[in-house]
């Protein structure tokens, strides 16, 4: 429960607006039982996006969960990350993406970019299976539309202006998928 905690305020309010008193305060435990559980506030901060990762926010894991080419695939991860990404109970777009966004906490960004990493390179390995000379520059596609699906679902887009760019972006990918090296 303590992670899921950490992960909602994180996820709503970004790394650094998070204090140590606050987290303690809400896990309800003192300092010295929060750096004993956690070793720091990053060490929670891990935790949370281990979390969350490991989740129903796996998005590009649910759609190729469902099987299918690369461009089905790919068209499935946006379109969720479409529906997933609005505000809900006060929390828009995605913890990985946007948890540590202009974070002074160098441990912090190491973490959530590691994290972002190896989600890219789940994704460029899958591409490389149909289009293995481009899948790179394929999954930095996919990488940057959700990077920016998310930004916009934290400024207020909604689900219907997400799906439309989910599609224009899944067709623009089925182009450049097709399209010869």
């Amino acid at each position: 429960m303590a992670v899921e905690t950490a992960m909602r305020l994180f996820h709503a309010r970004g790394y650094d607006a998070v204090g140590v008193a606050e987290l303690g305060a809400e896990l309800g435990i003192k300092p010295p039982s929060f750096y004993a559980a956690f070793g720091s506030k990053a060490g929670l901060f891990e935790r949370a996006l281990q979390r969350y990762a490991a989740g129903e926010a796996n998005i590009f894991g649910r759609a190729l969960a469902d099987g299918g080419g690369v461009a089905e695939v790919i068209e499935r991860t946006l379109l969720l990350a479409a529906r997933l990404y609005p505000e809900r109970n006060g929390v828009a777009g995605c913890l990985v993406l946007d948890g540590a966004r202009n974070s002074a906490d160098p441990e912090a960004c190491a973490l959530a970019e590691a994290m972002r990493k190896a989600g890219v390179a789940a994704i460029r390995d899958f591409i490389a299976g149909e289009a293995p000379e481009r899948a790179g520059a394929l999954a930095d596609f996919v990488a940057i539309a959700m990077k920016g699906m998310s930004a916009a679902a934290r400024d207020g887009a909604d689900e219907a202006a997400l799906t439309g760019f989910a599609q224009m972006a899944s067709r623009a990918f089925r182009r450049e998928l097709a399209a010869e090296g």
